[in-house]
């Protein structure tokens, strides 16, 4: 009886174990590979030329230019809410953690069409920006708006569970020593998070780079001028199919290396990381 009992156990780890792979590799493996065999079909030199398109140049730059500002606000405020959320009782702290949390269930293009109704020309804003001569939407801005939104909670729930599961007695001991705010802050609480800060800023700057649908809609998809590398890759998929495989191959290739950070942050921080999930 226990014989067959292990033998069924055995079998049914192997089946749901073939399963998960199964599904891993046809969801994710053979398209990425499918990705890299499309981009260098027609040769190294077309792949190149693909990828040294001013215009692509451009996607690339300005991809790079939106992350570098949206990241940075990103981990300033994720290290903010964090900290508020675990180390003070306040009135509305269960409205800013569902705020935190709402970029998770808004959909991305809605996103962009709220910031549409806020600053677009005919927008909540739009006569006042325009009389001043400030123009958010299809510029460097609404992209930035864009991403910063769809990336709000990568830092802040990265930071939240560890915080709350380190609690604050530390903090209160440095307190107590005659540590100012802004010591306690760089000395002990920082040193205590930097892996799950940097894990979650790894998340955040991979969403960022990789963002289409709120982009999409704030863009006005201006080749060379407000296309991120995402929209490049869907302008090149109607034009020319070989020259978007070689461009998402780029993608691709932050993909790949964002879960080799990630791995490897997990195998050597992994206590860490895991101590508040």
């Amino acid at each position: 009886m226990d014989v067959r009992v292990s033998s069924s156990a055995r079998l049914g780890r192997g089946v749901l174990i073939l399963a998960a792979i199964s599904v891993l590799v046809g969801l994710l493996v053979l398209p990425l590979m499918a990705i890299f065999a499309e981009a260098f079909r027609r040769g190294l030199a077309f792949y190149l030329n693909a990828v040294r398109e001013p215009e692509t140049i451009a996607a690339i730059r300005l991809t790079l230019t939106v992350a570098a500002i949206a990241v940075p606000l990103n981990l300033v405020f994720g290290l903010a809410a964090a900290w508020a959320m675990t180390h003070f009782q306040f009135p509305g702290k269960a409205l800013l953690g569902a705020l935190i949390d709402l970029p998770f269930s808004v959909s991305p293009v809605v996103a962009g069409m709220m910031l549409i109704l806020v600053y677009g020309k005919y927008g909540w804003l739009g006569a006042w920006l325009e009389s001043h001569g400030i123009q958010i939407i299809f510029a460097l801005p609404s992209l930035v708006l864009a991403t910063v939104f769809v990336t709000l909670p990568f830092v802040a729930r990265e930071l939240i569970p560890l915080m709350q599961a380190q609690g604050s007695e530390q903090e209160e001991a440095a307190l107590t020593l005659g540590a100012s705010g802004w010591q306690i802050f760089f000395r002990v609480t920082l040193p205590r998070v930097r892996w799950a800060l940097l894990y979650g800023v790894l998340l955040c700057n991979a969403r960022a780079m990789g963002e289409f649908g709120a982009v999409y809609v704030v863009s006005g998809h201006l080749r060379g001028i407000t296309n991120t590398l995402p929209l490049q890759v869907d302008q090149l998929y109607e034009e020319n199919f070989s020259a978007a495989f070689a461009v998402a191959s780029l993608l691709a290739l932050l993909t790949v290396l964002t879960l080799a950070i990630k791995r490897l942050l997990e195998w050597r921080h992994g206590d860490h990381l895991n101590a508040g999930h």
